[in-house]
C-alpha cells in the first residue's frame, strides 16, 4: 500500500508540475498586418526564432494593415489584449504617441543601417524602404520616369493603389503626392483617378491582383522584384524610377502601455533588432533590414533601382494635416 501511495503522489506532484509549467507559460501577443503573418511572411520564423529562447507562446494577430492597426488599438484603448505593435510607420507614430498608449523601451539600435540617426523612445524601427510603383517589363515596355508624367498623361498605365485610411503603402502615396504636387494635388488626384482600377484596403491585396494582371502597376516597394529574383528566379517585374525621388517609409514596433508582459515584451523588442531576427527581413518581408551585419541583405538587392532623392514629411506636419488630406482625397475620388 505504501508503494502505491507513494507512486500515486509521485504522479500527482508530477501531473500538478506540469500542469503549473503549461499555466506559467507566458503569452505575447502581436498585432502586425497580415502580410507579416503570411506562411512566405516573416511571421512564422520570427515566431519559430523568438519562441526558441522566450519559453512563451508568441500570438501574432494579422490585420490588413498599419493605418487599421493603429485605428484598433485606439477603439480598444486599455481594454486591448496587444501587448506590442509591429507595423506602424514614421507617418503614423506622432499620432500613436499622442494616443498614450505606448510605454518606453529604453532600446537603441546597435549598429543603424537607416538613412538618419534614429532616436524614439516609444518606437522601434525593425526595417525600411521605399514606395514604386511595380511593373511587368514585358507587359509595359514604356514606364513613367516621374510620378508628374504618371500623373499627367492620361494615356498612361493603369494601377493599383491602396486605401490611406486603412494602408500605410495608401498613406505614403498620398504623402508622396502631397510632396510632390503641395497645394496642386487634388487636382493632380484628379487626373489619375480615371486609371485607378482598384483601391484596395492594404497591399497583399493590390500586390496579389496585379500579378493576376489586373492593371499595369501597382503601389509597392523599390524592393518588390527582388522577391521575385530571388524566391521566383524571375527577372520580369522592376520598380519604375521617378526623377523626384521616392517616398521614404520607417517600419516600427511599440510596447502597449497596458501590457501584461512588460518585460516579455521589451525582450521582443531587443530580439527584434538583433541579428537573428533581421536577417529574416529581407527575403521575407522584402525590405532593407534596420541595421548592418554580415550577409543580412541579399547580393540581389543591388540590382534594385537607387530610390534617392528619399522624400519624407515630418511626422507632426503629417499628425495634424493627416484627416484633412484624407478627406481632400476622399472628396476627389469620390466625384
Amino acid at each position: 500500500m505504501k508503494s502505491v501511495l507513494s507512486c500515486t503522489g509521485t504522479l500527482l506532484v508530477s501531473l500538478l508540475f506540469c500542469f503549473g509549467l503549461q499555466a506559467a507559460t507566458p503569452n505575447l501577443v502581436v498585432y502586425t498586418y497580415d502580410s507579416f503573418t503570411s506562411d512566405w511572411g516573416p511571421g512564422p520564423k520570427v515566431k519559430a526564432a523568438f519562441e526558441a529562447q522566450c519559453l512563451c507562446t508568441l500570438e501574432l494577430v494579422g490585420l490588413s494593415d498599419g493605418v487599421a492597426m493603429l485605428n484598433r488599438i485606439k477603439l480598444e484603448g486599455d481594454n486591448s489584449r496587444a501587448d506590442i505593435l509591429l507595423g506602424l510607420d514614421t507617418n503614423l507614430t506622432a499620432e500613436a504617441r499622442s494616443s498614450g498608449l505606448f510605454a518606453r523601451h529604453d532600446l537603441s539600435l546597435p549598429v543603424s543601417a537607416l538613412p538618419d540617426p534614429w532616436q524614439d523612445d516609444l518606437f522601434l524601427p525593425y526595417d525600411f524602404g521605399y514606395f514604386a510603383f511595380v511593373y511587368n517589363k514585358e507587359k509595359l515596355a514604356n514606364p513613367p520616369t516621374s510620378l508628374r508624367q504618371l500623373v499627367e498623361n492620361s494615356n498612361g498605365p493603369t494601377l493599383l493603389i491602396q486605401d490611406p485610411r486603412t494602408s500605410t503603402p495608401g498613406l505614403g502615396l498620398l504623402l508622396w503626392m502631397k510632396k510632390v504636387f503641395g497645394e496642386g494635388s487634388d487636382r493632380a488626384w484628379a487626373q489619375l483617378s480615371p486609371r485607378i482600377v482598384t483601391v484596395s484596403k492594404g497591399w497583399s491585396e493590390a500586390y496579389g491582383l496585379f500579378l493576376k494582371g489586373e492593371a499595369d502597376m501597382v503601389l509597392s516597394y523599390t524592393t518588390s522584384p527582388a522577391y521575385h529574383l530571388i524566391a521566383e528566379q524571375d527577372s520580369r517585374f522592376a520598380a519604375a524610377h521617378f526623377a523626384e525621388g521616392h517616398y521614404q517609409q520607417i517600419e516600427v514596433a511599440g510596447m502597449v502601455r497596458t501590457s501584461q508582459q512588460k518585460q516579455l515584451a521589451r525582450a521582443f523588442l531587443e530580439f527584434m533588432i538583433s541579428e537573428d531576427f533581421q536577417k529574416i527581413i529581407p527575403t521575407t518581408n522584402w525590405m532593407y533590414p534596420a541595421i548592418t551585419g554580415a550577409d543580412v541583405v541579399p547580393a540581389e538587392f543591388s540590382q534594385l533601382i537607387d530610390p534617392s532623392p528619399a522624400l519624407l514629411l515630418d511626422e507632426t506636419i503629417v499628425a495634424r494635416q493627416r484627416k484633412g488630406w484624407v478627406d481632400d482625397w476622399l472628396e476627389v475620388m469620390s466625384r
